[in-house]
């Protein structure tokens, strides 16, 4: 009973460009964490993913003791009580979960980033392609629609490609040109599939050999969970890749591992931390419990 009372807690919420993510620790451990679409109304889904995680974990929300946001939504989250960008985050939860990994590639909803990473967990350099699609899970969503494939069907149906067609256009809106052009020759779907894999991964890797690219490399973001791609980039970067067990979440992670040193910093050095969330505040004050 005396270990629950003294345990504290940290989260981490992640709002990313198509997917909100929320963790919840206890000390070290992840408790409960929860996913769903990033959507126009990012601060009511802060809201909705806090709200489920709490409530997955049986805490309410004023035994949370510190609050991070991450993403490129981060400054739509109202109750954190610090924001911190997503390399830094992303960086930290990795190498928490893989204490030899030097090299993130993350492939996103809508962008896509290279991290070097230090034995500290602290990002040394990065690279972002964030303006176009062609480097991004969208740019497989939009041929996924164009082909008629569910983009969930889309790994495995890679990975039968015996032939990979070759994809030369990278730029979304003349890909999708060149794979009808590829259909109407008859060139069979999993060949098509797969050289639609190969010329993301080609694109990404080009991008990520700037900051140098070393092992040991692990892959995150949504595109992580497409086996074709896995297997693709394995062999563009010329290293094995390591998934985590949830590639979503390696930023929400990273998030409240940083919270909880905040945390302790501060405690060290007899302060309180540094944070945006009044001590007084409850959650109704951020309408965590409002279903509107």
């Amino acid at each position: 009973m005396l270990t629950s009372i003294m345990a504290e807690y940290f989260a981490g919420i992640d709002i990313g460009s198509t997917m909100t993510k929320a963790v919840i620790m206890e000390e070290e451990k992840i408790i409960t964490s929860v996913i769903g679409p990033t959507g126009p109304e990012q601060r009511h889904l802060a809201n909705e993913v806090m709200k489920e995680a709490l409530e997955q974990a049986g805490l309410q929300f004023e035994r949370v003791s510190y609050i991070v946001s991450t993403g490129y939504g981060r400054i739509n989250v109202p109750f954190a009580d610090k924001e911190i960008t997503e390399i830094s985050c992303h960086a930290r939860g990795v190498v928490n979960l893989f204490p030899m990994a030097r090299t993130i590639i993350d492939i996103g909803g809508q962008d896509s980033k290279g991290i070097s990473v230090g034995r500290d967990g602290r990002p040394r350099d990065f690279v972002m392609n964030d303006k176009c699609a062609a480097g991004s899970g969208r740019f497989l969503e939009v041929i996924a629609d164009n082909l008629g494939v569910d983009i969930r069907e889309m790994g495995d149906m890679g990975l039968q490609g015996k032939n990979p067609s070759q994809i030369s256009n990278l730029c979304t809106v003349w890909a999708e040109q060149e794979v009808a052009e590829r259909l109407a020759e008859g060139v069979d779907l999993p060949d098509l599939v797969a050289g639609i894999h190969r010329a993301l991964a080609t694109r990404v890797v080009r991008m990520v050999e700037r900051i140098t690219i070393e092992p040991e490399v692990v892959f995150t973001g949504g595109v992580a969970k497409n086996a074709g791609m896995v297997k693709v980039l394995s062999e563009e970067v010329g290293f094995p890749l390591i998934i985590p067990p949830e590639p979503l979440l390696t930023g929400a992670l990273g998030a409240a591992l940083i919270g909880k040193d905040i945390v302790k910093r501060a405690k060290d050095k007899g302060l309180r931390p540094e944070r945006r969330r009044e001590p007084s505040a409850t959650p109704s004050s951020y309408c965590l419990y409002k279903s509107n």
